[in-house]
């Protein structure tokens, strides 16, 4: 990790920097790829999983065959921590459910909002090394739980040409409609477009490398919605002389291992606390089998000590982290004093992982400094919010001239003659 000492605010720009690949080159690569898939779908879809993944497939979908032989190939172990953290999610975001409030704005004039489920939804899952079942808990739970009619889901197969059983008892857990065997760009193009196998979709959400993030960027600009710009994992860890230097490099590895291009970033108020976590980060990450992947995420990482506290958390509210793990003294007042974070764990003994996996909140998080305007997904996600009014003749009357006067003040006459019609 790269050391700042004590830098000056004008060096924190720097600081903040995410690690990023040319944003024309990649723009024109992830182009070609969903251009191809649009003029020849699953063609093209083969095609890439072939040269991407080193699999050729016969058929793109998940067999009834293949879903019975993956709840078998589970652990009895893991599928009770599956549900357990399932529980949690659904009580979560059930909370979230929200019945219509009708408001009377003045007499006669009512208006009201109503949450509508996005009819067909794409979800897409990583897989390759790390196949990531628990984010089929994140999005199908509150997915389902809006009532969502469709919910289909890609993720890349192995070289085998499967996927993992893991994912696939967890689709069938959350109630997943159908499951494809194809990963990275092709895979949001076949959602966007649609092709013979696959349904196109009206939203796509899930995280992924810059390549998917990029893909899901592309795909809004030509109509189709996306959760949000969720690309490869950040951690940010304030830490101070109450810290344990050992969770704090467990935690930075947690987010390390996803890939290469992670990074994460520790802000701290001593000297002594960044030895010895860079100590304790350089102990653990020898002892990780993703111990390369680890590394090379670490070259793109920062440790900052600063000389207060509130130095320290304007610079975490200035990079606006995915997660913010809050291991000092005082965490719960200062959680008050975040404003811009995906998701914050607070005090020592909540390591980000247990947002990842169990807790019942949601990992699908904004990145890359989006936390300054992006909310994490909810089942807010995956509705529409549709206003209602309704005016009885008396509640015409009494708005009806304040809409004329306004109209005709904007010049839009055919406005002001749609109510003027009514009340003569």
């Amino acid at each position: 990790m790269k050391r700042f000492d004590y830098p000056k605010k004008e060096d924190w720009k720097e600081i903040v920097q995410r690690p990023a690949m040319d944003a024309e080159t990649l723009d024109k690569k992830v182009r070609k790829i969903l251009d191809k898939v649009k003029r020849k779908g699953d063609k093209a879809v083969r095609a890439f999983t072939r040269e991407f993944d080193g699999v050729s497939l016969k058929k793109l979908q998940v067999s009834e065959k293949e879903w019975k032989a993956a709840e078998a190939l589970v652990d009895p172990a893991l599928q009770q921590a599956i549900q357990l953290a399932a529980g949690n999610i659904r009580q979560f975001h059930e909370h979230q459910l929200r019945e219509a409030v009708v408001i009377e704005t003045m007499p006669g004039v009512n208006c009201w909002r109503k949450s509508v489920a996005i009819e067909k939804v794409g979800l897409y899952i990583p897989g390759g090394s790390a196949p990531l079942f628990s984010t089929i808990l994140m999005l199908g739970i509150p997915a389902v739980l809006a009532g969502c009619r469709e919910i289909i889901l890609c993720s890349p197969p192995d070289k085998e040409g499967g996927l993992h059983p893991a994912i696939l008892y967890t689709a069938r857990l959350v109630g997943v409609t159908k499951v494809f065997k194809c990963g990275g760009v092709q895979a949001i193009g076949a959602m966007a477009y649609g092709t013979d196998t696959i349904p196109q979709v009206d939203k796509i959400f899930g995280p992924g490398n810059q390549y998917v993030t990029c893909a899901k960027q592309l795909i809004q600009r030509e109509g189709v919605a996306i959760d949000m710009p969720a690309g490869p994992s950040e951690v940010a860890v304030l830490a101070d002389h109450t810290a344990n230097p050992e969770y704090v490099a467990a935690d930075l590895l947690s987010q390390a291992e996803h890939g290469p291009d992670s990074q994460v970033l520790v802000v701290t108020t001593g000297a002594a606390v960044a030895d010895a976590v860079t100590a304790a980060v350089q102990r653990q990450v020898a002892l990780l089998p993703r111990k390369t992947i680890a590394e090379k995420a670490l070259e793109n990482s920062k440790l900052v000590v600063l000389k207060e506290t509130a130095s320290a958390l304007e610079l975490l509210n200035t990079y606006a982290p995915e997660h913010l793990i809050l291991s000092c003294e005082n965490a719960n007042q200062l959680a008050d004093e975040v404003i811009n974070a995906g998701s914050v764990f607070i005090g020592h003994f909540s390591p980000e992982s247990v947002g990842d996996y169990a807790s019942g909140t949601n990992h699908t998080l904004p990145t890359n400094g989006f936390a300054r305007a992006y909310s994490g997904v909810s089942l807010d996600s995956f509705v529409k919010k549709i206003t209602f009014q309704e005016l009885s003749r008396e509640g015409l009357q009494q708005i009806g001239p304040a809409v004329v006067l306004m109209a005709e003040a904007e010049g839009l006459q055919a406005h002001a003659e749609a109510v003027r019609v009514r009340l003569r």
